[in-house]
Order: C-alpha cells, then sequence, then structure tokens
C-alpha cells in the first residue's frame, strides 16, 4: 500500500471528498492562544451587536444551552452526565438500542457511572437517549464520542467518526459548537469535520460554527481521576472556536488546558499514549533480556524505584490492552508516515508488547515440561480477561490473545473473571467465565494469573493451585511466596 493510499483510505467509507476542502475560509496555523473570561457575555439581553460566538458563550453560561453526546461508552456516558450535572440538559446518541433503552431506565452499563448517579439525572429530564440523530436537531452544542480502532492491516479506522459526521453535518445550523472528543490522528479536525461544514453547508468556521478538538482521558476503574477532576486539553480550529469550547467544558470539568490548535490537542493525546507505550515496551524488553540472564526484573524495579529522581517505574506483563496504549501511538507513526517519517521507537514497542502474550505461552510450556508434560491437552485456567485490574474491559485485553494461542496449541483453556464474565470468541461462541469454589483450580495442570483484579483471594488460589504463573507479580507484592508460583 502506497503512502498517497494511505493517505486517501480514511475517506473512503464517506461521501466527503477531501478535495473539497481546498477552499477553507479560515486559519489553519499561527494564531495565538485566547484567554476566556467565564463572567463575559453572561448578560440575559445581548447587545445588539453581539457576534454569534458571543450569543453561544451567554447560552452556554447561563446554562441555556443544549447538549448532545454520539457514543454513550465509556468515554461519552461519563462526559454525558457530568455535563447533565453541572445544569445543562443533554440528548445522547447511541446506535446499540439496548443502551439507549437501559439508560433511559436510568440504569449504567458503564462501570464508571453508577446507577444511583445516572437515574436522578434521568429522572429530572436532565439527560436521555436516543438511537436517533434527529434527536440533536435542537442542541447547541455536539460532543463526538465514538470509537476509533485500527483495521487488520493496523491503519486508522475512522469509520465511526466518519459516519457520525454524514449523519450530524445535515442537521447542523449556524451558531452550534461541535467538538471531536475520538482520539485520532493530527488534521482529523480539520479534515473531516470543519472542511465539511464548510463545503456541504456553507458554514464559516470561526463566524457562524465552532469546531475544536479535546481528547478524552479516560482511566477505566479509576476513582481519583475522573471525567471531572482530569484536565481536560482543548484546541480550536480557530480562536472563537476555543473561546467557545473552552467556555462549555469550563462549567463541566475543574481545570480547562487550552492548547494552540485543534491539531496540537490531537497530538497530545498521541504523545500520552506513545510514552506510556514505548516506557512498557522498554521494561518488557528488561523483562525478555533479564529471564535470559536469569535476573529478577521485579526486585530490579523495585530498586531502581528508591531513586527520588529521573526515573519513573513501569511495570511488565502479558501484553497492553485498552483502547488507548495498544492503538493510539499507531495513529500518529501512520499519520507521520504520510509526509514521510517513520517512528521508529511507535514501531519497536508495537512489536515488543504485542508479542509478549507469545513469551507468556513459552514461559508457560516451559512450566509443563518441568512436570513432563505437553502443552497440548493440557488442561489451562486464565484469571482475570479484563485489560486491566477491577474492571470489565475487554478491549484489546492480551487475555485474549493469551486464549486464543493456547487454544491453537491444543490446550483445554477455561477462565474466570469477576468483572468481564463472558468474551466472545473468534469463531463468535459466547465463552462463559468458569467458577473456581470448592477447589477447581486443582483440577488444571496450570493457572495463569493474566489480570490481577482485587477480588480474588490469592490466598485461597495460592493454596489450591498446582502451579502458577503470575504474569503481574500479584502474589509477591502480597508477601504470598512457594515453589509452585513463578513470576513472568
Amino acid at each position: 500500500m502506497t503512502d498517497q493510499t494511505k493517505k486517501n483510505k480514511p475517506y473512503s467509507r464517506s461521501r466527503y471528498n477531501p478535495s473539497q476542502s481546498a477552499k477553507l475560509s479560515y486559519q489553519k496555523v499561527d494564531y495565538q492562544k485566547v484567554d476566556y473570561s467565564p463572567s463575559r457575555y453572561e448578560s440575559a439581553d445581548y447587545l445588539s451587536g453581539a457576534t454569534m460566538y458571543e450569543e453561544l458563550i451567554g447560552k452556554i453560561n447561563r446554562k441555556d444551552a443544549q447538549v448532545g453526546v454520539i457514543g454513550l461508552g465509556y468515554v461519552g456516558l461519563p462526559l454525558a452526565v457530568e455535563m447533565a450535572s453541572s445544569g445543562y440538559r443533554v440528548v445522547g446518541v447511541d446506535l446499540d438500542q439496548s443502551v439507549v433503552d437501559r439508560i433511559n431506565r436510568g440504569q449504567s452499563h458503564i462501570g464508571d457511572i453508577s446507577t444511583e448517579r445516572l437515574q436522578p439525572l434521568v429522572e429530572q429530564g436532565l439527560l436521555s437517549a436516543t438511537t436517533e440523530y434527529q434527536g440533536l436537531s435542537e442542541v447547541d452544542c455536539v460532543s463526538i464520542c465514538v470509537p476509533t480502532p485500527l483495521t487488520k492491516t493496523k491503519d486508522p479506522n475512522i469509520s465511526y467518526i466518519t459516519e457520525a459526521i454524514d449523519r450530524l453535518v445535515g442537521l447542523i445550523k449556524a451558531g452550534q459548537l461541535i467538538v471531536l472528543e475520538s482520539t485520532t490522528y493530527p488534521g482529523t479536525t480539520e479534515e473531516l469535520v470543519a472542511a465539511r461544514l464548510h463545503a456541504e453547508r456553507g458554514l464559516k468556521v470561526g463566524e457562524n460554527v465552532f469546531v475544536a478538538f479535546s481528547p478524552e482521558r479516560v482511566d477505566p476503574g479509576n476513582t481519583q481521576w475522573t471525567t471531572k477532576t482530569t484536565p481536560k486539553i482543548l484546541g480550536g480550529v480557530t480562536p472563537t472556536c476555543t473561546l467557545v469550547a473552552q467556555a462549555l467544558y469550563a462549567a463541566v470539568v475543574d481545570s480547562v488546558h487550552v492548547v494552540g490548535s485543534a491539531r496540537e490537542a490531537e497530538t497530545v493525546k498521541l504523545l500520552e499514549n506513545t510514552f506510556r507505550a514505548v516506557n512498557i515496551a522498554l521494561v518488557n524488553e528488561f523483562l525478555l533480556m533479564c529471564d535470559r540472564l536469569d535476573i529478577d526484573i521485579w526486585h530490579v524495579i523495585e530498586a531502581a524505584s528508591t531513586k527520588p529522581f529521573g526515573f519513573m517505574p513501569f511495570f511488565p506483563g502479558p501484553g497492553i490492552g485498552g483502547h488507548c496504549i495498544p492503538l493510539d501511538p499507531l495513529y500518529l507513526s501512520w499519520r507521520a508516515k504520510t509526509v514521510d517519517f517513520y517512528s521508529r521507537f511507535i514501531e519497536l514497542a508495537t512489536d515488543i508488547n504485542g508479542n509478549m502474550p507469545r513469551f507468556v505461552i513459552a514461559k508457560l510450556a516451559n512450566l509443563l515440561n518441568e512436570r513432563e508434560k505437553p502443552l497440548k491437552g493440557s488442561r489451562v485456567m486464565i484469571l482475570g480477561m479484563a485489560y486491566k485490574k477491577n474492571v470489565d474491559d475487554l478491549r484489546e485485553s492480551p487475555g485474549l490473545e493469551i486464549y486464543r494461542l493456547l487454544r491453537a496449541k491444543g490446550a483445554w483453556v477455561e477462565f474466570n473473571d469477576p468483572h468481564a464474565t463472558q468474551f466472545t470468541s473468534m469463531l463468535d461462541n459466547i465463552i462463559e467465565s468458569s467458577p473456581i469454589d470448592d477447589g477447581q483450580l486443582g483440577t488444571f495442570d496450570v493457572v495463569v494469573l493474566v489480570t490481577d483484579h482485587d477480588v480474588f483471594d490469592y490466598e485461597k488460589i495460592a493454596q489450591e493451585a498446582g502451579s502458577i504463573l503470575d504474569c503481574r507479580a500479584a502474589f509477591e507484592r502480597r508477601q504470598i511466596r512457594a515453589d509452585h508460583i513463578v513470576r513472568l
């Protein structure tokens, strides 16, 4: 696939032709950061000379503005709840009818949002959900929070964004704010949102319609840093776009940090997760090296962490998961290739992290070999299938790949996860979590701890399992040590 083909590929599923953006009416670069004063434009009576952005800021500050959120998943629902809690009437759009039905009953499907918090907002009429985009026809502000996965060839798949814009563009009217929150490559907000509003609707970005990017920073299961308490990054396509978007988000979250453009805001998110991906890859490579040298990597990290400056601990594991770290760096490297820049750090980190499940299989085979058992035909129990502890999120989980590799090697595999109780296999079979009570662990040849949920009874597991491969050093952290427990 040529670089030019990769440039054009994101638009292939949309009716929009990127060449239409040639005559944009706004300046993309070289403008200064702007200052926002919350007290500005709060008067109920607009001055006769008020501009459209002043009018919209006035509505936002008086909580007269109505808000739409597209995508009610891990990012969209928490955002919608915070906006409704701040006094805005919010309409959420999601194409999953079951999700919409649950929300309209006041029932949350997201672990970070409790039903107890959602239900009063629904009952007060501050938050409602629908599968129809027509429900956004009367809103003043729209936040787009749809998924941005990768294709099988590891290229960005922005079809969810283009589909959302396809459905939304005909409803947009003058005086509205559109904010993209979905993680994507630099330039998406201008090319797929702003340019289309200008080319297809004749709207002038920064004058009678306002477009910005504000990357989501959701960490599922984190009770300290939530949508409200995590600083919000924001960059508009023009200075007035930034002003309007900052007025909205400043009323919803505790802190807003403004950058110079939408492109800068898009790149901030990619840098954050590339930083983590590269450092996790570094410590994973150290693990592989220390395994060959018969050195305990966990003791090495513990000792290095005593340095009070110049070191930040990262920990090895069976692989990386979630929507951000495995995917976001590839959005950046893909974009860089379109200008003939190749990010070797990102490519190397992706290779190392992506192959950690195979190292788990090799380590597991060695454990069984010491007991004179082949991997084929062995009974293996995976503890924890979610990609991180104490959540039910299975997106890009290394546990799924470990399960697939074990099955491909001929092992009999079951899993237990109190949070993520089922998943769909590559053959579209529903795989249910198996119980581990009443001594069932003793019937397996080996137990692999992939995700270290706090709910697991580690003392009991250590007593009942005949052999344990601990991919998270969870037993060691709990001072549980035995010859049959081996760390990754």
